[in-house]
């Protein structure tokens, strides 16, 4: 069974910064493709940051120069430093990667870790 764990959410103040770590864990064969997405109340799931399995990386606007996305890949992780955060970051952040196995395939989430920005 796949599991994707999150962690390094939390309360941060206005121009501070966060680590968001996600871990993949299982039987896997493969990871292609990991994001970070957010999702705030009230509003839609956004991409925030991507990285392929060859490490292009892919930011929104709103993120980049700040937001950066990285993976280890012996330990199937994939990272997301925040810096200078604003108070609009604020959001469920989610970790999304495609994994794959020796017959199987799949987009899978994470449970989500709560980033707050505020004084």
């Amino acid at each position: 069974q796949v599991q994707l764990v999150e962690s390094g959410g939390g309360l941060v103040q206005p121009g501070g910064s966060l680590r968001l770590s996600c871990a993949v864990s299982g039987s896997i064969f493969s990871i292609n493709a990991m994001a970070w997405y957010r999702q705030a109340p009230g509003k839609q799931r956004d991409l925030v940051a991507a990285i392929t399995n060859g490490g292009s990386t892919n930011y929104p606007d709103s993120v980049k120069g700040r937001f950066t996305i990285s993976r280890d890949y012996a330990k199937n992780t994939v990272y997301l430093q925040m810096d200078n955060l604003k108070p609009e970051d604020t959001a469920v952040y989610y970790c999304n990667a495609h994994i794959f196995g020796s017959s199987w395939g799949g987009s899978y989430w994470g449970q989500g870790t709560q980033v707050t920005v505020s004084s």
